[in-house]
C-alpha cells in the first residue's frame, strides 16, 4: 500500500516531503518509538493522536485515521536507519527538531524510561542530524510540555 511513498522517501536524492507525507512519516516513527519497549500503551496512542492533531490542526478523527495508516506503514517501513536518514534528507532542520520533540513526548508519556527507547531516541536524533544537546533540549521540552498538561 505504501510502496510509492517508501520508494520516493528512500530515493537517492529524495525531494522535500509535502506536509501530509511528513506527518505520515513522523507518525510512523512515533509508532515505532512507542512499540520499542514491547508495549504499545493507550497513553502512547493518545499522545500520537494529540501530536498529529496539533501538527495537522485537525480533529481527533483525522488524527486517528492518520495514526492507523502510520501503524501499517511502520510495519512495512525499512529499518530505522534508512527510514530516518531519508526523513533527514527530505526535511528542514526546524522540522526535524519538532519531530524529535514529538518523538520524545511519545516515549515519555507513559512515565517510564526504557533503555531500548533511550537507545532508539539517541539513534534517531543522530540520524536526523541533531546534536546531543538538541536531543536533550527536545527531551526536556517534551517533558515540560507533558507536565503542563
Amino acid at each position: 500500500m505504501f510502496e510509492t511513498f517508501l520508494r520516493a522517501l528512500l530515493a537517492p536524492a529524495p525531494a522535500r516531503l509535502p506536509q501530509a507525507d511528513a506527518n505520515l512519516a513522523l507518525a510512523a516513527l512515533m509508532v515505532r518509538a512507542a512499540r520499542t519497549d514491547g508495549l504499545y500503551a493507550a497513553e502512547e496512542v493518545e499522545r500520537i493522536d494529540r501530536v498529529l492533531m496539533a501538527r495537522m490542526d485537525n480533529d481527533a478523527f483525522a488524527a486517528a485515521k492518520l495514526r492507523a495508516e502510520a501503524e501499517e506503514l511502520e510495519t512495512e517501513a525499512p529499518d530505522t536507519v534508512r527510514f530516518t536518514r531519508a526523513l533527514k534528507d527530505a526535511t528542514e532542520l526546524d522540522e526535524r527538531l519538532g519531530m524529535m520533540q514529538a518523538l520524545w513526548s511519545v516515549a515519555l508519556v507513559d512515565g517510564l524510561r526504557d533503555a531500548e527507547e533511550d537507545r532508539l531516541m539517541r539513534l534517531v536524533a543522530n540520524l536526523l542530524g541533531l546534536s546531543d544537546v538538541e536531543n536533550a533540549q527536545s527531551r526536556q521540552a517534551a517533558w515540560q510540555g507533558l507536565q503542563q498538561e
